[in-house]
């Protein structure tokens, strides 16, 4: 699966508009640092003397703001699709260099000036009571947190996130006579041959070890830049300057410590208790790192696709059977260009949606290497990509997007939805049941490992001037209270304590974790209430998704059925819930 799909070709200036432009010009430079600018200053300069010339105002900064995001988006896609392509990389690095600090500045000044309109003329009685409530307490929150000598840090810190990128993206290996992508190399984790899986492991690892010490001082560098950053904005703490800037106003850092806490003491030891079992039916002494993907009765990996166009045709056939018009969205996004899914070389890692703003598209980058993993890959991207799509008429940008945590349940939820509907790659019910399982299995690892992320990261952010020996034995101790203490890493010392460096969150998004722990519960509940009655489940969540960032993160829950609570009363029944249904699958 090295061929190029058309996304990486695809003239994404050829996208027209949602609706037609108001303010913004058509065939204006966006990427141009004065053009940019002098429509930023246009906003900024408009009288606003009544409550209509307000809220055109805040729709005319929208239109502008979703064009400029769009422009910035076109240039983060291409660099991701090819790092080792040196223009595209020049002209993403010369955006986040340019163009973004010119920016922010103007951004901060037209947040000033809509709260203080807001405050002197209100908004009109026409719009439902509330309306603005989420968007301005955002700004207001945006506003405490700005400051004029954080724009070249945070230019600094992107920059070094695209060097990550670069570094990530360049890793490849020689195996088995051909060059691989470490991505590719996973798919050697789930064959049968014990002697392969390992040998394919360590190759792995040993390459990731070759830039360990340029991923430990890009990271410092990382940290002492964002250190800065929070004092210079007045904050003694990293986190606490972070959980505002994520606009996190429904929960503590502590709230996240009891979520470690319950799922220590919840779901690692069902975990372990997985594992151990896998071990057994493996007939190992010890279970090894590179054990835990492959089947435990010893079949082959599962196939459901051998290339992009397979792993394409059945999602959209998955899609279809859960429902129509998403099947029908989803075939649009294929018909438009709008995915990169097979791994090659230069390929940025991992896999996003990121939304072309102004168009009001979705696009789904990924690595595909012909696993089961790839296909809920897509389904979660999918899940993300009608997110998008459901709150496509906002007019207002901020309300397209909902807080994470809500994005991760659209995502999450989708893939559990989208289970009973895999049939469509396996026509044995074996291979079935086999992807059901993993995908199971998947959900109550995921746990415990946004766990070990999340508080490896407020040890981080807690224990500033580190060392990077001191850093490994913190992620040592986070990764043994959460890992269940079964698998074996004797002679292994140096990868685990690296293990960390694959996660690329850790290094450009910190604190961007423990979403994936609230979403997953939110996931499960909508699992829970589609086994009765699926139709409902849908609907629920379809509903929710179509606020968009509308309303308070805990009524994006409330809308769709579930709870927002990640303690041990709502996190106990739902890992019991996985554990007894695959036990009964047994």
């Amino acid at each position: 699966m090295t061929d190029r799909t058309a996304a990486t070709q695809l003239n994404f200036d050829s996208l027209p508009p949602y609706q037609p432009r108001h303010f913004v010009p058509e065939g204006v430079n966006l990427i141009d640092r004065d053009t940019t600018v002098a429509l930023y200053q246009r906003l900024l300069e408009r009288p606003l003397h009544s409550v209509e010339e307000l809220e055109a105002w805040v729709l005319d900064r929208s239109e502008l703001e979703s064009a400029v995001g769009q422009a910035g988006a076109v240039l983060y896609v291409r660099m991701t699709c090819q790092t080792d392509d040196e223009d595209r990389a020049k002209a993403y690095k010369e955006y986040v260099t340019t163009v973004v600090p010119a920016l922010a500045p103007l951004s901060d000044k037209l947040d000033r000036k809509y709260i203080t309109a807001r405050d002197q003329l209100g908004m009109p009685a026409t719009q439902p009571a509330g309306r603005y409530d989420v968007h301005d307490r955002a700004l207001r929150a945006d506003i405490e947190l700005f400051r004029q000598e954080n724009v070249e840090l945070n230019r600094d810190v992107s920059l070094l996130s695209q060097e990550y990128q670069t570094l990530c993206g360049a890793m490849t290996v020689r195996f088995r006579g051909e060059e691989r992508t470490l991505a590719q190399m996973g798919k050697f984790l789930q064959e049968p041959d014990r002697p392969l899986r390992k040998s394919a492991w360590i190759a792995t690892a040993r390459r990731r070890l070759k830039d360990k010490d340029k991923l430990e001082e890009l990271f410092d560098k990382m940290l002492a830049l964002r250190q800065r950053i929070a004092a210079n904005a007045g904050f003694e703490r990293y986190i606490d300057y972070r959980f505002k800037e994520l606009h996190r106003f429904y929960y503590t850092p502590q709230d996240c410590v009891q979520y470690h806490q319950a799922v220590e003491r919840h779901v690692v030891p069902l975990w372990a208790r997985m594992l151990d079992e896998r071990r057994r039916r493996m007939k190992l002494r010890t279970l090894r790192p590179w054990d835990t993907s492959v089947d435990p009765l010893g079949r082959p990996p599962l196939k459901p696709f051998d290339r992009p166009e397979g792993l394409i045709a059945g999602t959209q056939a998955v899609f279809t059977q859960l429902d129509p018009e998403l099947g029908q969205q989803f075939a649009s996004m294929g018909q438009m260009g709008l995915l990169d899914l097979a791994s090659r070389k230069g390929k940025a890692p991992g896999g996003y949606q990121t939304s072309l703003a102004e168009a009001r598209k979705p696009f789904i980058f990924m690595n595909a290497v012909g696993l089961d993993r790839d296909v809920r890959t897509l389904l979660h991207e999918g899940g993300h990509a009608f997110h998008a799509l459901a709150a496509v008429a906002e007019p207002l940008l901020p309300y397209r997007h909902a807080p994470m945590e809500f994005c991760e349940v659209a995502s999450m939820g989708m893939e559990l939805l989208a289970g009973d509907h895999m049939t469509v790659f396996y026509d044995q019910d074996e291979d079935f049941r086999r992807s059901r399982r993993e995908h199971l299995e998947e959900v109550l690892w995921i746990l415990p490992w946004v766990a070990t992320i999340d508080s490896f990261q407020h040890w981080l952010y807690e224990h500033p001037g580190h060392s990077a020996d001191q850093r490994c034995e913190a992620w040592l101790a986070a990764l043994s209270r959460f890992d269940g203490g079964v698998i074996d890493w004797s002679g292994l010392e140096e990868q685990q304590a690296h293990l960390w460096h694959r996660q690329l969150h850790i290094f450009e998004v910190p604190f961007y974790y423990i979403e994936y722990g609230i979403a997953q519960l939110g996931a499960l509940q909508l699992w829970v209430k589609a086994r009765s009655d699926p139709e409902v489940a849908l609907a629920g969540y379809r509903a929710a998704l179509a606020l968009g960032g509308s309303k308070p993160l805990p009524e994006l829950f409330a809308a769709a059925g579930l709870r927002f609570d990640f303690s041990a009363e709502t996190i106990a029944p739902l890992a019991a819930a996985v554990a007894e249904e695959l036990e009964r699958m047994e």
